[in-house]
């Protein structure tokens, strides 16, 4: 059942994502149906749509880039590049303040000019060019807690599944409240 709070007002009868930052869930949705519940990290600053914030942006985005389909497990990415490498505990342990960005990218564009598409008053918001994601992350991290530094991080065999689910331009919400 979906969340009564911070869903928004008006729901996509096609399939569509919402990403609770409360619940530190997110569900993959057809209309009102949820067809997947997966836990996710969000960020450990909270919620903001400003670039350099660390945050995670609010509202309507889409999926504008899927990107790794046919990389292995753990597969390493930088610049959305895999990097030939395999996270592995050694390699995390190597590089403990990474971010690291495993398996597969869902790359997320704004919807809402001046929210988290273009710029405000503050500057920049655009979703796209904060290089915000829904990415894999190494077994080790905790889901259900916010850590991230703005993107929302899934395990990397949730990733996987969503992955395969996931057109692109598919909508998303991103819910305080959810």
């Amino acid at each position: 059942m979906l969340p009564s709070q911070g869903l928004p007002a008006q729901i996509p009868a096609a399939r569509w994502l919402l990403v609770g930052v409360l619940s530190q869930r997110l569900w993959l949705c057809e209309g009102n149906n949820i067809l997947a519940d997966y836990p996710i990290s969000t960020a450990l600053k909270g919620v903001g749509e400003c670039a350099g914030s660390e945050q995670t942006p609010r509202g309507w985005h889409c999926v504008r880039a899927r990107i790794g389909a046919d990389a292995p497990l753990a597969a390493v990415f930088r610049g959305r590049r895999p990097t030939g490498e395999i996270c592995t505990p050694d390699l995390s342990a190597q590089f403990p303040q990474r971010d690291w960005i495993l398996t597969r990218i869902l790359w997320l564009s704004g919807l809402e000019p001046g929210v988290n598409r273009g710029k405000n008053a503050q500057g920049c918001v655009d979703s796209m060019r904060r290089y915000i994601y829904v990415h894999g992350t190494p077994d080790s991290e905790p889901m259900g807690e916010p850590r991230s530094h703005g993107c929302i991080r899934m395990r990397n065999t949730d990733i996987v599944t969503l992955f395969d689910q996931v057109p692109a331009y598919t909508p998303v919400f991103i819910s305080e409240q959810a």
